[in-house]
């Protein structure tokens, strides 16, 4: 029995996502020295680049 193809293509997760996790977002903040230590939130997070 074959699979049926909406299922899509076993390395579809491997593409470039053009979206950060939150914590991928705090990372990148923390790399360019734009986050704060003192803030306890994580939602409304300033935008930063993708790669």
């Amino acid at each position: 029995m074959s699979r049926h193809p909406s299922y899509g293509k076993a390395n579809k997760g491997g593409a470039k996502r053009n979206v950060l996790k939150r914590f991928e977002r705090v990372d990148k903040l923390k790399k360019l020295g734009r986050w704060d230590e003192e803030r306890k939130r994580v939602t409304g997070l300033p935008k930063t680049p993708t790669n």
